[in-house]
Parts: C-alpha cells; structure tokens; sequence
C-alpha cells in the first residue's frame, strides 16, 4: 500500500466512524488529481463531487462508469450540456433559465436529471451580497419549488446549502431543515438535504443532512 493510500484510507475511515446511518459521503475531489480518485475507488467510494465541468468531464472519462458524479459548483449556460451529460446529481440549482434548459437537455438523453434546490444561507442580506453566495432567497423558495417539479426532465430530489461563513452555522442549517419540510409537501420523494463541509459536517447532520461534501478532511489541502 502506497502512502497516499495509507492516508487517504486512515482518513476515510475516520470520517465513516461519525457518519449517521443513511448519510452519504460525497468526496469532493476537485482539483485532486485521478490518481487520488483511483485510489479512493478502489477503497469503495462512489460518489465524487466537482466544480468545474471540465474537470468533471475530464475526470469522468477517465474513470469507471459506475461512479456517481456530483456537480456542485456554479451553472453556466454554455457548460449545461457537458454537465448533464455526466452528472449523476446537480446541487447547485438555483436559476429556473437553467432548470428550463437542464431539462430540455435532459430529455433529449432520455434521461431525468436529479437536482437538488440550492438555497443562500446567509439570512443578513449584506452579508449574502458580500460573500456573493448563490442560493435561492429563502423567501421564494416555495415558488421557485413549484417551477421546478413542473420540467419534466428535472427530477428535484432535496435541498442544498452552504452554511454562512464565520458563524454559527446552526440557524442557517435549521432555515434548510424547514424548507426541506417544505418541499416535502410539494415533492414528497424529495428528501434530501446537502448540506455540511469538512468544517461543520458533524452539526449539519444534527439538522437531518443526508449528503455531506467532504475533501479536505479526507484528501488534505489542496
């Protein structure tokens, strides 16, 4: 066993310990390189997460097919097809232009693309402008809800958020909790909640997180 292995390992380990029943361990893997994602296949992982398209295009074909491929990172019209293409889930939904051109392009692969809802935490709006998060205002998180259940190539599976930063991460985690309680009403199959990062994952699963985002904790810095 090489000693990246040996780390990555010891590091995986570590983290499945604390996982409640049911999470799913997501390992973002951008800007790692394959030979770490090789790795981290072989140990029994399936779901990778990415940023950028081209590295999730680049990175998909060069592994197995078996993998699930997590985008989470900013949408682009002119990247849609390539994500869609390849991407088992979208977290990062937050545009009905996107939606609309996701699921027409999700169609035409005879395909239901899986998207979860993301919502901005950061409840001060200032703050939400500084930190230029992306996120749908919870305020119009029902209506912009409603759109989406209605493409027929979109298939809304939950909620995503990013907890606000330098603070507490709780409240932002409970507003997500609720809206997912929401969404329930209107999707009742959508019961996902994406939410929780190497630095708070362990609290956002108090909040019913059901996928959590990991890298750093598990493959270092990068």
């Amino acid at each position: 066993m090489s000693a990246r292995e040996s780390q990555i390992r010891s590091a995986l380990d570590k983290i499945k310990a604390q996982l409640k029943p049911g999470v799913e361990l997501i390992v973002v893997t951008k800007t790692f390189p394959v030979s770490d994602l090789e790795i981290l296949y072989l140990l029994g992982e399936r779901h990778f997460g990415e940023n950028r398209q081209s590295e999730l295009s680049k990175k998909s074909e060069a592994l197995a097919k078996d993998i699930h491929w997590h985008f989470q990172g900013g949408l682009q019209s002119n990247k849609l097809r390539a994500i869609v293409s390849v991407a088992s889930y979208i977290h990062s939904l937050d545009e009905i232009r996107h939606a609309v051109k996701i699921s027409e392009l999700a169609l035409e692969l005879n395909k239901r693309q899986r998207c979860f809802i993301q919502v901005n935490l950061d409840a001060d709006e200032l703050a939400s402008r500084e930190s230029n998060r992306s996120g749908v205002d919870p305020k119009e998180f029902v209506a912009f809800a409603e759109s989406l259940i209605a493409l027929a190539g979109i298939d809304v599976v939950g909620v995503m958020g990013i907890a606000p930063l330098n603070s507490d991460p709780r409240p932002g985690f409970e507003i997500l909790r609720n809206l997912s309680q929401e969404l329930l009403k209107m999707a009742p199959k959508a019961s996902g909640i994406s939410s929780g990062m190497s630095g708070d994952y362990q609290i956002a699963m108090e909040y019913g997180a059901t996928h959590i985002r990991l890298g750093s904790s598990i493959l270092g810095q990068r």
